[in-house]
């Protein structure tokens, strides 16, 4: 039963190898705040037994906001919702990650202009983006660190750098969306200087006890894009100043991505053989012989289930109980496993 074993990262020891996505809830208002539908949301799932959770995409600005009902940690008011959210899930096990994302050209927010690595829209339907210049690209960094420190303040054990599914730093990534050419275009290594600075900048205020998660589109899924031999490169670039790698894929440009449970592992599996780096592996998964399979044959390190633990917060327990796992729910629970 390893997916249900313990797993250390730095002073983070996680229950068991089984972890909660970001998934946005898009339920805040304007100002980004926690309501009380995101703790009954979160705590839940550190009730149903869940390893990590890692809070959804929370934009480090307001103009880095997916959409106008995103969570928001820009301002030092964000704090104590996001502290409450932590505190309440602590209490029944559960470690607490969270997601600093920036939307760049994806972003569907109300605000007045949005920023990307090249003026090139996702699509029809997105606006134009201004191209970020030196400043804007610092300002940027700076407020990336700035969200680090708040998590700190949250209490968050660890931090995931969003830098998949087409957003800013997938963005400056990509070259099927990055077409600079000054130092963050053109080779492998002026494309992921954006990442290493925020990395850099993170490292100053972030703990070094706490871990720091990437989160990576292994995969463009189109000629010219990013495929599984130049994420390697890019991982390999960045490994020694991150923790883990979350191996998702696609979302840079439109692409038809052949989906299926586990579609993705394999991706997860060569980062982890070839980089040496502990990963999670994500990607409609829900059956626990599956995830059992993954983790005791090493293709990843941690399993992440989204849509399962949409539709059951209790997801883990259940598998407990079904294979027979005692002394796994919290108190209150126990004579449901009898």
């Amino acid at each position: 039963m390893k997916s249900l074993s313990t797993f250390k990262l730095k002073d983070m020891e996680l229950k068991n190898r089984i972890i909660m996505p970001p998934m946005c809830m898009y339920s805040a208002d304007e100002d980004g705040m926690v309501k009380d539908f995101h703790i009954n949301h979160y705590v839940t799932r550190a009730v149903g037994g869940v390893g990590l959770i890692i809070l959804e995409a929370t934009a480090v600005t307001p103009n880095g906001r997916i959409s106008s009902n995103d969570l928001g940690i820009w301002s030092d008011d964000h704090i104590n919702g996001l502290k409450n959210i932590v505190d309440k899930s602590k209490v029944y096990g559960a470690k607490m990650g969270i997601q600093l994302a920036h939307a760049g050209r994806k972003c569907e927010s109300n605000d007045e202009f949005i920023v990307a690595p090249s003026p090139i829209e996702f699509s029809d339907e997105y606006r134009i983006p201004m191209e970020l210049d030196n400043d804007g690209i610092k300002e940027i960094v700076g407020q990336f660190k700035d969200a680090a420190k708040r998590a700190d303040a949250a209490g968050f054990h660890m931090i995931e750098i969003h830098g998949a599914h087409g957003y800013l730093i997938n963005e400056f990534l990509s070259p099927l969306a990055n077409k600079r050419s000054d130092e963050y275009g053109g080779s492998r290594e002026n494309r992921v200087r954006f990442l290493k600075e925020i990395i850099a900048a993170i490292k100053e205020v972030w703990p070094n006890n706490k871990p720091i998660g990437l989160r990576v589109s292994a995969d463009d899924y189109t000629e010219g894009g990013i495929d599984k031999e130049e994420i390697v490169e890019i991982v390999n670039l960045v490994k020694d100043d991150i923790d883990m790698v979350h191996v998702s894929s696609g979302g840079v440009v439109r692409a038809r991505i052949n989906a299926f449970p586990g579609y993705q592992v394999t991706h997860a599996e060569t980062i982890k053989s070839e980089c040496h780096i502990p990963t999670i592996a994500v990607g409609l998964i829900e059956d626990y012989d599956h995830i059992e399979e993954i983790i005791s044959n090493g293709r990843a390190d941690l399993v992440a289930l989204g849509r399962a633990l949409l539709r059951n917060p209790y997801l883990v327990l259940n598998m407990a109980y079904k294979n027979g796992i005692k002394d796994f729910s919290p108190i209150q629970y126990e004579r449901g496993f009898f």
